[in-house]
């Protein structure tokens, strides 16, 4: 017998196997006691009847859908692509399927949709970005464990993230500690929590310094919009150390600079943040590691602690330390 049949049931796969329902159940939340042979069996009549299991009918009886939700937007950017894997990682470790959305936009409605979609079949949601397109806070679902990747949040939702303000720190120390009267800074777009936190330390940082705060250039984590903000810089003379939000914003600055016959570092410093390209760069990008892999890991255990708790788990800001990486793209000033 051959193709899907949506009558299929756990008692008619159990009747191909010639084993019990209760092995069939067993087999299908993926439990170790049922001897390899049999739960063989057991999935190979569930290939040939093409049974699936019921969702709901395992929510009602075991109390959980034993599937995690996970909610984000260009998730095949390098950063979310770490963190996302991380989750699936740490998810499957714990027996939890993902049902894993990225969302056109990051649109309200969009993530509202997304939310809609996941909030009837899974236990829990990881939601990496909330970075609407304006400032208008998203209601998240109520009564739904949920942990986010949004500082804004962490006044109802535990939030877990880069230490963003001590990461920038690190890097206009190095540049201040090398001899550099001033850094000017390459953000990323408004509309991102990260940039806005990067660029919010690094002005604060000069000022803590008695430096000068230059003007900010503004790109959008492209190495095009990098290139563009270089080429900029590279008509001020008096430009030595240039911190930029990302490594491939970093890229496009170092591709400008070699452009115009300024050395890095003889010339200018360039610092990144990520850590995700920068060893390959030329030349290899000193920059702030983000630790992507703990990030994603700490936000499946604080989901799966609300999970076991529900009403008993306060909400936390959990900062993971960023550290910085020295490369030879930064050198003493000149002169």
């Amino acid at each position: 017998m051959t193709g899907a049949r949506a009558t299929v049931s756990l008692a008619d796969v159990a009747l191909l196997a010639g084993v019990s329902s209760q092995t069939v159940s067993r087999v299908a939340r993926g439990e170790l006691s049922v001897k390899p042979a049999t739960a063989e069996k057991v999935r190979a009549a569930m290939r040939e009847l093409g049974y699936l299991p019921n969702r709901a009918a395992r929510a009602l009886r075991y109390g959980s859908f034993g599937t995690i939700g996970v909610v984000g937007h260009q998730l095949s950017r390098t950063g979310e692509a770490h963190i996302t894997e991380a989750v699936i990682e740490a998810l499957r470790e714990r027996d939890y399927s993902v049902m894993l959305i990225d969302t056109p936009t990051t649109s309200a409605a969009d993530l509202l949709d997304a939310f809609t979609k996941l909030g009837q079949s899974v236990d829990g949601m990881v939601v990496l970005r909330l970075e609407t397109q304006k400032p208008a806070r998203v209601e998240l679902p109520a009564r739904m464990p949920i942990v986010v990747g949004d500082f804004r949040y962490a006044d109802s939702h535990t939030a877990v993230g880069t230490d963003q303000a001590g990461g920038t720190r690190l890097a206009v120390d190095h540049l201040l500690g090398l001899g550099h009267r001033t850094i000017h800074h390459v953000s990323g777009p408004r509309s991102s929590v990260q940039a806005t936190a990067r660029e919010e330390a690094w002005t604060a940082a000069l000022r803590e310094a008695g430096r000068e705060v230059p003007q900010v250039l503004r790109g959008d984590w492209t190495p095009r919009s990098g290139y563009a903000a270089g080429l900029r810089l590279v008509a001020d003379p008096a430009v030595t150390a240039v911190f930029c939000a990302n490594d491939e914003m970093a890229q496009g600055v170092l591709r400008a600079l070699h452009e115009a016959g300024r050395r890095v570092p003889e010339d200018v410093s360039v610092v990144g943040f990520d850590d995700l390209m920068a060893e390959w760069l030329w030349p290899p990008l000193t920059t702030i590691a983000q630790d992507f892999t703990t990030i994603g890991r700490e936000l499946v255990s604080a989901l799966i602690e609300q999970l076991g708790a529900p009403d008993r788990v306060a909400t936390k800001r959990i900062l993971v330390s960023a550290r910085l990486v020295v490369r030879k793209s930064t050198g003493p000033a000149r002169g």
